[in-house]
Formats: structure tokens, C-alpha cells, sequence
């Protein structure tokens, strides 16, 4: 009988040695050989083989754990993003075709007699002007701040002719999305943030496109979204973009330049106006700056040439003109947006025009609307159909004054309108109560034609009208919740696919931990045998027959069943082959092979540690804790508690191997380590074991108040305020350099003479950037002010610090060149030091009120700053990443992921804010204690290091700065002088909020967008601890003198602790997807997941390819 730790798969001789462990398939029946083919040990080779097998493993593929980890991550990716097409909801959609613009309306019901009103009714408006002010919250007009800073148009709602809302915007509370719900009347669904990067054409039908197709002319002005969604509808159109988040100021004013051109003509239909300033300050500076009530002046001048205008070229002959005053989104207490906080969701909807009467209206109590409502009033005041998938209803005040037939008439439209889109979208529209108060108002409305036709009295179709309107208004409630309700219905088949295949892949990494932990770090996948041939049959066939079921039912609307046929049984063949190899797994773990089960388990249960232990615990209490929506908010705070656990844990591990009087048996083999000799401390002094644990835990502690995250304290200060306010920015400066330097000093261990050389020329490089952009000071600069090369000599004005140059007069679009970064905007103070009250443009600064003319076609040639310098460090990125493939071509394993977790340390050293390279040196740090202290000398195994280190990626992603603003900070000698919120963005921590993501950051080095290089350095940037822990984890476990199983215990033991939180939170979402908070709370969190688990697979990739490698060569010595 072979030894107990010898593989079960016997070698014959002659066969090669990596056969046995990476074989690919062959049959054991066919691996025999003659008794005297050979020596003794072919004969007792031949012997194993004629020994009794068990016909499971008859024929088998021999898989290394961490090839088999990263295929399992890799289908587990596949089961996530099929229950994410479930999850998110579809938006509602009409069933007919767009194309089909001129299809005539329905007729005016009439009861039996000929109405004589058979089309639409004429228009309201003759024209349309919308101004809309992205960012632009509630109560900065209806508030305290609109009383101050809007005069006007507080004037204008309280003694005007208008009508103001409160309008509701649905989460996702982004522009794009917003965009379209304002334009379509449809609810766009919450994966469209995906799409808020890189916003396509809009196919959708939509008050623009029904304009269009109606001959009127639309002129546009603003940013260069709606370009992108309504491409060719715009006769006259000036884009800007909206990404670079420093310029608030140009960013306007080339909006504002077109005004009086535009307003002066009389060849135009409908106006939009798009201005991103408040955004941009919102999301630098905070709604507490001080630039907020500038902005907010600003925008109540704009709306006041808007209003005057108008009002002069109205004349009775034409119908009257409509100003709407509107938002797309809010912005948090924070200055971000994206979730459902009430700032993020409210936003002001003023309609203003002469149609309306003039009467005295209070601002402090206007109506509610939803964001929707506005698409079907504005092509009904243009006198277009109602786009088709608009869930939207009217605004009844905007209907008076206008005769009663017509105002029926117009109800009657809309209702129509949603009653069919209803029908087309509800399995069983009969139930529903507001088609059926559609049917009742449509026989209340044909009696009142009929009566108005045959010349009833006045009184009575007073009296009748009034109640058909009433009718309609409950029915028009009913059919927009309803449909409203319809956008919130789940793909429960399509959840249902995707979280079997997720559990099913858990399940069967579950049941291969003993094996895939084991010496051999390998597992046997069966290939052929009945009784699982069987199963996987009898799978396949009731998994097609409930798909067949599922799909030809009434209501099989589920986007599973639109897949081909190929791509769905592919999926269906997944599903029933996994069950097959968790039974395998399963038949292992109980030893079917050679030993009882208890044994295997008493082996087990002996094997864990009590780090292990703890991080068993820790991980499933974590999964669990994702139930409740405070825990998944305040995320980080269970982070900190078991990492500060943890390294109390290993404070006491390490006492109790430096404790010489604790008795020492045979040292125990911790789980998914390899035999090594007795335990010992490798060479460290004992005092170091001792306060490495503390050491790190004293690192933890420090990085914590240097950052506010979650909900309920991110509005309190922090550390990181202190350090980005001005005043305190030769402070950042020093702390900025010591970081990069102790980064290098960390980095550059163990890597190459090249590799050293492009980290020291690329973290310079690191530090230049932040110069040119503004964010910190060289030595010889003082602390007040950065005069930029570009000052002209002689001059009195000072060049900002960042001198950026914003888009020219005529530059548009793609063409314009605004600054890459927005911490880099510190103003320098102009003139004589003392002197307030100036402000940045074009990059020069100016006094308060002063305005610097700009004749047309003037040319700005200088370049944004920042640009050349940013493009070097990815040079050096570059370099360093190459020579560590050099050195991994080349066999030197452990040097090469040296240098590749060196070259990612450099990116992101490029990629953060400077305020948050404390947290990467912090990092290396940890990363460098634990390795030397804590790793080593304890000797812990790989499965328990590769759990810490996931541990302390999560916890580092909730250290890292984010892009959210901190709390509102006091301006000091009144005017316009701030010396607290006007200078540079305040940090906030990352949280598991879509606002929380700091998309600045996928433009640095860029002068434009580009979607690839953006989307990959937003989403680096954002998981820039996982990243960095696991790149450490395999350049740790590479460099040590460990068996080769260590990289695919870790791999195995790294994709294992995330499927864990990753299927227990799809079933904790499948089962709270009605809760009061699954679109604010779970569902992004759930993007996160899914977006984490797609890093894990590219992990576990590196992992196992490593491990493939081997350890081949280990890292230089300390003094090499």
C-alpha cells in the first residue's frame, strides 16, 4: 500500500515528474506496466496500479489548487455577471418601433358622436429655453441661500408669473442617467453609471427627438453629453467638457458667451443651457465653499438675461415663451453625488412664463414633482407626442388658463400614453387599478364631448369638466406608479441562474479545501464515470426543461431567455458539471480513498492555529454582518475591528514562541503549509517578533483619523482637512516627500539595478507632477503662494499655481484643454501680500468683479500643466513593469514580482492625492513589518498569510482618501476672502457609495478622454490596496524557501475568502431586494463585490501562474 503522504496517482518508469502532479488526464487503467519492465521501483510501481481503485477516480485530471482556484473564480465572475443583469432592473420599454414618429394621436373620445378634434392640440409655448445647472440642490433656491444669492429669481417665484417643484430624482443620481429621465420621461436603470463614463447615442424616443422630427430648431450650449445621447438633432451646438472637475469657471463662461448671439435672434425653437460649474465646485470645494453663493449669483444673473429677453420679444400674435430652471441631481453634504441622500435626490424645477397668472407664491412650500413629469410637459407645451416610454404624467398647473376640452383633451393623451405602455410591460395589465380608472375617465370624458357638442349649459360642463379632470389626474397617479413600480421587478430566473452557478462554485471550493491545502496542492477533477455521467445527464435535462418551461410561460420576459441558444446551454452545461465535481470533492473529503472520515477530520480540526482560527471566524462573521444596511455603510469600522484583532492575535503568537519557558512539543503544521524544521524566530531578534505586531497595529491606528468615511461621521474633520487647506501646504509638501522617499526606500527591496534606477526617476517624476499641478511646493517656494514660469515680468498678477489653461473662446468640446487634476487648484495671491479677493481665469488670477477682456480667436498656447511630467512616470512605470517580465522570463520568479509590485506602488504613488501617500507609505510599511516580525519567524503557513493579506487590502481600501469634501469651513475678515474651502478638495475615505469613486483620477496625464486608459486608472486608483497586498502576497510567498505548493495553497485560500462574502451577499440581496434601502445601500455595494471579484480572477491568475513557475530563486539577501 502507498505511504499515507504519497500521491494516490501511481508513476510509472519512465514517466516524467510533472506528470503526477500535472498530468492532463490520463486514465489509470492505462498506466500498466510488465513487473521486470525495470527495477524494484517500476515493479512496485506496477503493483499500486493493480491495487483496487475506486471507480471515481478511475479517470481523472490532476489540477494544481491554484489553477483550480482561478477557473473557479473565473466561472464564479460568469454566475455574478448573469445575476447582475437579473438584479438590476431593465427600464420600461414601448413595444413599438421609434422610427414610427408620425403616427396620428388617438381621437378625443366622444361617446358615440363624430368629434370634430382629431389631432393635437397647438402648442403652448412658442419657445422653450432650459437652463440647467447641473448639481443644483433644492434648498439652494427654495433655501436660505437662494434668498441671498438669488435674488431674482426668488423675485420672480414669489411675485411672477411661474410655477416651482420640488422634482424627485431617482437614484442613480448621475448626469447621464438624469439626462435621460428628463428628456425620455423613462427611469433609467442603476447599472447605467457603468455607462456615465462613456455616454452612446440615445435610441430612446424623447422630447428631442419628437422636436426634431417636428421641424423645430434646437440650439445647444453646455456640456458635451447631450451631444453624445442626441447626436445630429442640434442645428447650432457648443460642447464643453465635463470631466475635468478643476475648472469651474470657463467651463461656464463659454455657455454664458453664446447669450447674447442666441437670445438676439429669432431662428430658434428650444434653447438648453448646461452649466457644470456648481458641479465642479461641489466636487472640489464642497456646498459649503464660499464659491457655492458665488456660483449661485452667477447662475441668478444668467436667468435674469434669460428672463428680460424673453419677455422682449414676446409679442400677442405668438403664443408666450417658457423658462424652466431646473436640475439634473443634487449633491450630498460631502459635495459628491450618485447615491439617494435627500441633497442628492431634491432638486428645484421652476417654470417660468406669461402663460401662467400672475399671483404671490411662497417658496418655502413648493409642489412636488418627479424628474420624469417634466418630459411630457415640455412636449406638450411644444406640441409633440409624449415620448413613448415616458412613465411621467403632466403638471396640472401648467394646464391653466387653457380652455377645459383642451386641457381634457391633453390628459386624455397622457393617460392614453401610459395605459399603453402599462399593457405592454405588466403580465397581467387587466388587475391593474389605474387602467381601469383610464376606462372609467375615457366615459366620463366622451359624455362631456358629447354634451359639449350639442351646446350644453356652461354650468353643467363646468361642473362635469371638472370632475373628468379629477378623473384623470387619480388616473394618471395610478398608471405612473405603477409603471414606476414595474421599473423596480427583478429577472428572478436570471438571479436564480446566476446565484446557483455562484453557490455551486462556493460549494465545491468548500469541499476541496482539505485536498487543495494538502502537500500535494492538487486535486483530481473525474472525467468519465457512470454514476457522475449520470448526474450531470439527469442535471443537464431538468435544468432545459425548466429554462423550456420558464421561457414559453406568459410571463417569460426574462433577459435569460433572449441569450442564443448555444450561449444558454453553455451556461446550463456549467451549472450541471459543477455539481458533479462538488461531489467529487465530496467523496474526497470524507476519504472514500484510504481513510475514515473522522480521521480526516480530527487531522483538520488539529491542523488550525489560532490565527487561523480567527480568520475563519473573522471572514464568515464578516459575510454575515452584510445583512444589515448600517453594517454595509459603516463597512470600514468592521474592518478596523478585525485587523486590530488580528494583530492582537499575533501579538500573542508571538509571545508564546519567544516565552522560553512555555514548553515546546513538535510544532504543529499549520494549514497549507509544507513540513519545515522546528519552530524558530529565522534569524529575527526577539525583541522585534515581540513589537512587530504592535508596530503595525500603532500604523493602523495613525491612519485612521487621517480620513472621515461612511455615513454618520463623514461630515466631521479630520486630519486630512487639516492637511489640504491651504494654509498647511508646505506642510503637505514635507509630508509628501518624506512619503515618496520612505515609498522608494520600501519598494526598491529586492528589485534590479534597472528597476531601482526607473522607481527613483519615476517617484521625482511623482513629486514634479504635484508641483506643476499646484498641489504642493518646492523648497525655495514659500508656503502662500506657487508663481508659475508663465507669469509675464514685470506684471502685477500672479499666475495659479496649477495654470491651467481653460478653453479658449472658440474651443469646444474636445478641443478645449482644461486642467487634469482638481487638488491642484491653490490660488496664489495676487499683487501685495494681504491682498484678497481675487479669482482664478484662464489661469491668471483676478480681483473680485474684475474681468479680463478676451477678444475672439485669442490663443492661449501653453499646454495644462502636468501633462509631460505625468507621462514620464509612466515611462518609469513602464520600465520597471518590463524588467520584472524580464525577470520573470527569465527564471528569476521571485525578483520579477518584486518588481512588478514595485511598478504598481509607483502607479499608484502617481494616481493618489498627495494627502493620501501617507497611506501607500503606511502600506509598504505594514507590508515590510509583517514579512520581517511576524511571517517569517512564526513561520505561519500560507493559507493563514494569504488570508491576512486580504484582511489588510480591505482595510486599506477604507484608509485610502477619497474625493469627497469635508465639512464647511468658516471664512475669515468677511468680502470675498475664504481662507478654508477655497483651495483644494478635502478628503473623505473611501466608502461603498458610488459617490465615494474618484474618477479624477482616470485623467491624469491625459488631455482628453479616452475610455480605456480613464476606466482602468479610476478602477487602479480605487482598489489600489487590493491590488498592492496581493501583488505583495505573491512576491512574499516567491521569495520564500517554501515547498512549491505555497503559491496554490494561497491562491486556493485568496479565492476562497472572497467567494464567501461574494455568495453570501447575493443571497442576504436576493433575499432584501425590497428592502427600504437595496437602491441606496445594497446595490452598490453589490457593483463593488462584482467589481472586486473580477480583480480576485486576475489575482488568482498571477497567482497560479506564479506558483507554475515555482520559487526558482528567492529574493536578493538584506545586504545585496
Amino acid at each position: 500500500a502507498p505511504a499515507p503522504g504519497a500521491p494516490a496517482s501511481a508513476r510509472i518508469s519512465g514517466a516524467p515528474e510533472e506528470e503526477a502532479t500535472l498530468g492532463t488526464g490520463t486514465c489509470r487503467r492505462q498506466q500498466e506496466a510488465a513487473p521486470w519492465a525495470g527495477s524494484s521501483a517500476a515493479g512496485d510501481a506496477w503493483v499500486r496500479a493493480r491495487s483496487p481503485i475506486p471507480a471515481w477516480r478511475a479517470c481523472a485530471m490532476r489540477l494544481g489548487s491554484g489553477t483550480f482556484a482561478a477557473c473557479c473564480v473565473v466561472i464564479e465572475v460568469l454566475g455574478v455577471a448573469v445575476f447582475l443583469r437579473g438584479f438590476f432592473p431593465a427600464p420600461v420599454r414601448s413595444a413599438s418601433r421609434t422610427e414610427h414618429l408620425a403616427e396620428p394621436p388617438v381621437p378625443e373620445p366622444a361617446a358615440g358622436a363624430d368629434s370634430n378634434w382629431t389631432q393635437l392640440p397647438p402648442p403652448l409655448f412658442s419657445k422653450v429655453v432650459i437652463m440647467l445647472v447641473d448639481a443644483l440642490r433644492d434648498d439652494f433656491v427654495f433655501g436660505s441661500k437662494g434668498v441671498k444669492y438669488m435674488p431674482y429669481t426668488t423675485y420672480v417665484m414669489e411675485k411672477g408669473a411661474s410655477h416651482s417643484f420640488v422634482a424627485e430624482a431617482k437614484p442613480p443620481t448621475v448626469t447621464m442617467p438624469r439626462i435621460k429621465a428628463l428628456m425620455t420621461g423613462s427611469l433609467p436603470g442603476f447599472i447605467d453609471i457603468v455607462r456615465n463614463l462613456n455616454s452612446p447615442a440615445l435610441l430612446e424616443d424623447s422630447v428631442i427627438k419628437q422636436a426634431a422630427a417636428a421641424g423645430k430648431r434646437l440650439v445647444f450650449y453646455g456640456d458635451e453629453t447631450w451631444l453624445k445621447l442626441f447626436p445630429g438633432h442640434f442645428v447650432e451646438h457648443d460642447g464643453t467638457t465635463s470631466f475635468f472637475v478643476s475648472d469651474h469657471t470657463e467651463v461656464d463662461d463659454n455657455v454664458t458667451r453664446h447669450l447674447d448671439g442666441v437670445l438676439g435672434r429669432r431662428d430658434w425653437d428650444v434653447l438648453i443651457l448646461h452649466y457644470l460649474g456648481l458641479d465642479h465646485i461641489g466636487h472640489v470645494f464642497g456646498p459649503g465653499s464660499a464659491l457655492v453663493g458665488r456660483k449661485l449669483s452667477e447662475m441668478d444673473g444668467v436667468l435674469r438675461r434669460i428672463h428680460a429677453a424673453l419677455l422682449s420679444q414676446e409679442r400677442d400674435a405668438l403664443p408666450p415663451t417658457l423658462l424652466v430652471l431646473c436640475g439634473d441631481h443634487g449633491m450630498s453634504e460631502t459635495g459628491s453625488h450618485g447615491a439617494s441622500s435627500r441633497g442628492e435626490v431634491s432638486t428645484p424645477l421652476v417654470l417660468v412664463s406669461s402663460l401662467f397668472a400672475r399671483k404671490p407664491g411662497d417658496t418655502r412650500r413648493p409642489g412636488r414633482a418627479q424628474q420624469t413629469d417634466l418630459a411630457a410637459t415640455l412636449a406638450v407645451g411644444l406640441g409633440v407626442p409624449i415620448p413613448e416610454g415616458s412613465v411621467g404624467s403632466l403638471l396640472p398647473p401648467v394646464l391653466e388658463g387653457r380652455p377645459l376640452r383642451e386641457q381634457l383633451r391633453l390628459l386624455h393623451l397622457n393617460a392614453v400614453q401610459l395605459g399603453k405602455l402599462l399593457r405592454e410591460n405588466v403580465p397581467s395589465p387587466q388587475t391593474e387599478p389605474g387602467l381601469e380608472q383610464l376606462q372609467l375617465s375615457e366615459r366620463l370624458h366622451g359624455s362631456w364631448v358629447q354634451l359639449h357638442l350639442e351646446g350644453g349649459s356652461p354650468e353643467v360642463l363646468l361642473g362635469l369638466g371638472a370632475k373628468v379632470r379629477r378623473q384623470y389626474l387619480g388616473a394618471l397617479r395610478a398608471l405612473s406608479q405603477a409603471l414606476s413600480r414595474q421599473v423596480a421587478q427583478y429577472d428572478v430566473y436570471a438571479m436564480a441562474v446566476g446565484a446557483a452557478v455562484v453557490l455551486e462554485v462556493l460549494a465545491l471550493l468548500l469541499l476541496s479545501t482539505p485536498r487543495a491545502l494538502g502537500r500535494e496542492a492538487a486535486l483530481e477533477v473525474p472525467l468519465a464515470f457512470p454514476a457522475f455521467s449520470l448526474l450531470f445527464y439527469l442535471t443537464f435535462l431538468g435544468l432545459l426543461a425548466v429554462h423550456v418551461v420558464v421561457c414559453t410561460s406568459a410571463e417569460g420576459a426574462s433577459y435569460f431567455c433572449s441569450l442564443p441558444w448555444p450561449a444558454a446551454g453553455g451556461v446550463m452545461l456549467l451549472a450541471s458539471a459543477l455539481p458533479c465535481g462538488a461531489v467529487s470533492a465530496l467523496a474526497t473529503a470524507l476519504g472514500l480513498a484510504q481513510h475514515p472520515a473522522k480521521d480526516i477530520l480530527a487531522r483538520t480540526a488539529a491542523a488550525w492555529t489560532q490565527v487561523e482560527l480567527l480568520a475563519l471566524l473573522g471572514t464568515v462573521g464578516h459575510a454575515l454582518s452584510l445583512g444589515a444596511s448600517s453594517f454595509v455603510e459603516e463597512e470600514h469600522q468592521t474592518w478596523h475591528f478585525l485587523v486590530s484583532t488580528l494583530c492582537l492575535a499575533l501579538c500573542h503568537e508571538a509571545c508564546r514562541h519567544c516565552t522560553p519557558s512555555e514548553p515546546r512539543g513538535p510544532p504543529q503544521l499549520p494549514l497549507g503549509s509544507a513540513p519545515g524544521p522546528p519552530a524558530s524566530l529565522g534569524g529575527c531578534p526577539r525583541w522585534q517578533v515581540l513589537a512587530g505586531p504592535w508596530a503595525v497595529l500603532a500604523c493602523c491606528r495613525l491612519l485612521r483619523p487621517l480620513n472621515r468615511t461612511g455615513v454618520q461621521w463623514a461630515h466631521r474633520p479630520s486630519l486630512g482637512h487639516w492637511l489640504t487647506s491651504p494654509e498647511h501646504k508646505a506642510v503637505l509638501s514635507a509630508l509628501c516627500a518624506a512619503s515618496l522617499a520612505g515609498v522608494f526606500a520600501l519598494a526598491r527591496r529586492g528589485c534590479g539595478r534597472a528597476a531601482r534606477v526607473a522607481l527613483a526617476l519615476g517617484l521625482l517624476g511623482v513629486y514634479c507632477y504635484r508641483v506643476a499641478v499646484g498641489s504642493v511646493l518646492l523648497p525655495w517656494q514659500s508656503g502662500g503662494s506657487a508663481i508659475s514660469k508663465a507669469a509675464p515680468r514685470g506684471g502685477g498678477r500672479a499666475v495659479a499655481s496649477w495654470a491651467s489653461t481653460t478653453p479658449r473662446a472658440g474651443r469646444t468640446g474636445s478641443q478645449a484643454r482644461p486642467d487634469t487634476r482638481p487638488e491642484g487648484l491653490s490660488v496664489a495671491r495676487a499683487g501685495r501680500p494681504g491682498e484678497g479677493g481675487t479669482r482664478a481665469r484662464g489661469g491668471l488670477l483676478l480681483r473680485a468683479g474684475q474681468r479680463e477682456p478676451e477678444p475672439p480667436g485669442a490663443s492661449r498656447p501653453s499646454p495644462p500643466r502636468g501633462i509631460v511630467e505625468a507621462r514620464l512616470v509612466y515611462v518609469c512605470v513602464l520600465g520597471v513593469l518590463l524588467a520584472g517580465a524580464r525577470d520573470l522570463l527569465g527564471a528569476r520568479t521571485a525578483v520579477g514580482l518584486r518588481e512588478l509590485h514595485g511598478g504598481l506602488a509607483l502607479l499608484a504613488a502617481l494616481l493618489l492625492r498627495p494627502h493620501n501617500l501617507p497611506v501607500l507609505l503606511c502600506s509598504l510599511l505594514v507590508q515590510a513589518l509583517l514579512a520581517a516580525c511576524v511571517w517569517r519567524p512564526l513561520q505561519l503557513g500560507a493559507a493563514a498569510v494569504a488570508v491576512m493579506h486580504h484582511w489588510f487590502g480591505q482595510a486599506f481600501f477604507y484608509f485610502q482618501v477619497g474625493p469627497g469634501p469635508g465639512p464647511k469651513r468658516a471664512c475669515r475678515g468677511g468680502g470675498t476672502r475664504c481662507t478654508g474651502a477655497v483651495a483644494t478638495l478635502l478628503p473623505g475615505g473611501n466608502s461603498n457609495s458610488i459617490a465615494s469613486v474618484d474618477v479624477s483620477a482616470g485623467f491624469v496625464g491625459l488631455d482628453g478622454y479616452a475610455p480605456v486608459p480613464a476606466v482602468f486608472l479610476t478602477a487602479f486608483a480605487t482598489y489600489v490596496g487590493p491590488v498592492l497586498w496581493a501583488s505583495h502576497l505573491a512576491s512574499f510567498l516567491a521569495s520564500e524557501a517554501r515547498s512549491g505548493s505555497a503559491l496554490g495553497h494561497a491562491c486556493f485560500c485568496y479565492a476562497l475568502v472572497r467567494s464567501l462574502p461574494v455568495s453570501t451577499y447575493i443571497v442576504l440581496v436576493t433575499s432584501l431586494r425590497y428592502h427600504l434601502f437595496i437602491w441606496s445601500v445594497f446595490s452598490p455595494k453589490l457593483l463593488y463585490e462584482g467589481a472586486h471579484l473580477l480583480l480576485t480572477a486576475a489575482v488568482c491568475a498571477l497567482l497560479a501562474a506564479a506558483g507554475r513557475a515555482g520559487p526558482r530563486r528567492s529574493c536578493p539577501s538584506r545586504a545585496e
